[in-house]
């Protein structure tokens, strides 16, 4: 069975990226506030990245920070097209 194929990441450019993590934290109730940027990326144009969190209400940081970490597991940046 060939395992990668069900491990391997999205590929997504960084307004896709952007677009994802914002309808994301818009879906959940304490989350709609969360304001974000995507602060690191990689060198090479492909890979992992960052995103900081900003305007997150105490009782949103576990969701905010789940929604994130989900989304980063899923897709990996890309160059644009």
């Amino acid at each position: 069975m060939d395992l990668d194929r069900y491990s391997a990441k999205t590929p997504a450019t960084l307004d896709e990226i952007r677009w994802r993590v914002g309808r994301a934290l818009d879906r959940h109730p304490l989350c709609r506030t969360v304001e974000f940027d995507i602060v690191s990326m990689p060198r090479n144009g492909k890979g992992n990245w960052t995103i900081s969190l900003r305007s997150v209400a105490p009782g949103a940081l576990w969701e905010a920070s789940d929604i994130v970490a989900d989304i980063q597991e899923a897709y990996e940046l890309t160059a644009a097209a």
